[in-house]
């Protein structure tokens, strides 16, 4: 019998380190690899993406809407990955039916995958994939690198920058960051593709029918978790993708609640395909196709950044010297027990997404990019969709960049110049 010992933790070192390989992340380590830093991306899955391969098939938050028209507000590596999309057919812009916040951007999740993986190499990031983050090495007040686990052994990554792009703050919350969680999340979602739809008939349901179709199912002996939902067309003929499930009350950051969340969110996705099948036309035909990976999670930890996005920010287009990036999605919140509601910002307006609010107090070395920002509940149901994570992933990249050129921390970085970089890559601020 042969007998294996643990092995003596290897070291690897890099110039910036990235932990998390979602939408946010993977534009962090391209943009930072493309200024000649050298960059390591963190992953738990075995390719990137987060929620954009996992979840979802609809990038919204790319334009704002003006009257009639749909005008783009996140340009440069964020739109690159749009035009790789394009160039290969894998996607499509179209009008949200349920949200008037500008057009939206539906793609092909699995040619996604492709192209997030090879920009990413294009660009000379190191991926290690089906590796976890574990916890954060620390100098002091300082975060140095992180310990990994994963197939072979403990790991440690030491770094000049850290950026935790995780979504769940989880890289932050190791290294002593301060956070708020709630007082209540909003509800996470599996979500689930259909086929066999006859998408013509299926597309002439409006927003007031469903919820008045869902409502008499939920009244019935067809049990349905939320009083409202939508449903929208893919690239694929025949196939819609659908968002009806709601979990609540269980703690995204916690692994046996995280688990039942998963178990409810199936369930859920079930009962609303055969809602969809028995009560809806143009589904009687369908047939479920896939659940998502994971189940969705909107919102968890949020930092306590050097500054807190705010409602008012969002809802009155508010502009900051230290923008990083625009938003103009409405504040959608997903309440556990009463449906989704929405506000929208004055029409044609956006507001600032300050570079402060990917900066932690007190602890340094450290950026975070995503739906882990420093924003309250409300700002956050906004700023948390996937244009913007990219946008903040992009301005992380950059700032890093600036940083170890520098030889200092991402908060001693020239403001001006980050705007400057940004704006030279595409970027719209």
């Amino acid at each position: 019998m042969q007998i294996f010992q643990r092995t003596i933790p290897t070291t690897l070192e890099t110039d910036i380190l990235v932990v998390g390989g979602g939408s946010a992340g993977a534009v962090a380590a391209i943009t930072a690899a493309r200024q000649g830093c050298s960059v390591t991306l963190v992953e738990r899955y075995g390719f990137l993406g987060g929620v954009s391969t996992t979840v979802l098939d609809t990038f919204c938050g790319f334009y704002r809407r003006q009257g009639d028209e749909s005008r783009k507000i996140v340009g440069g590596i964020p739109f690159l990955v749009i035009d790789e999309l394009n160039q290969r057919g894998a996607a499509l812009v179209r009008t949200s039916r349920y949200w008037k916040a500008g057009d939206v951007i539906t793609y092909h999740p699995e040619i996604l995958k492709i192209i997030w993986e090879s920009l990413a190499l294009q660009s000379g990031v190191r991926l290690l994939y089906h590796t976890f983050a574990a916890d954060a090495i620390m100098e002091g007040e300082r975060v140095v690198g992180i310990v990994t686990t994963g197939k072979s052994d403990w790991m440690r990554i030491k770094a000049q920058v850290v950026i935790d792009a995780s979504g769940d703050a989880d890289l932050a919350a190791a290294a002593g960051v301060l956070y708020e969680q709630g007082p209540a999340l909003q509800a996470m979602t599996t979500i689930f593709h259909v086929g066999g739809v006859d998408v013509a008939r299926a597309s002439q349901v409006s927003k007031d029918e469903l919820v008045g179709l869902m409502a008499e199912a939920a009244a019935s002996d067809v049990r349905i978790p939320i009083k409202a939902g939508s449903f929208s067309i893919t690239t694929l003929p025949g196939v819609m993708i659908v968002n009806m499930a709601h979990v609540s009350d269980l703690d995204p950051t916690d692994p046996e609640q995280l688990t039942q969340a998963e178990i409810q969110g199936r369930e859920q996705a079930l009962a609303c395909q055969r809602f969809l099948q028995m009560r809806l036309p143009g589904f009687e035909g369908s047939y479920l196709v896939k659940l998502s990976t994971q189940i969705g999670v909107r919102e968890s930890r949020r930092i306590i950044g050097e500054y807190r996005l705010t409602r008012k920010d969002v809802l009155q287009a508010r502009r900051f010297s230290d923008g990083i990036a625009r938003g103009a999605w409405p504040v959608e919140e997903h309440r556990p027990e009463a449906g989704v509601r929405v506000e929208y910002l004055p029409e044609g307006q956006t507001y600032d997404i300050p570079y402060r609010c990917l900066l932690p107090r007190k602890v340094l070395g450290l950026l975070v990019a995503g739906r882990c920002l420093s924003a309250d509940h409300d700002a956050h149901a906004s700023v948390r969709v996937m244009a913007q994570c990219m946008a903040m992933g992009q301005a992380a990249g950059i700032a890093a960049g600036l940083a170890i050129r520098d030889q200092g921390a991402p908060r001693d970085i020239n403001i001006s110049e980050l705007r400057a970089q940004l704006r030279s890559t595409g970027a719209m601020i």
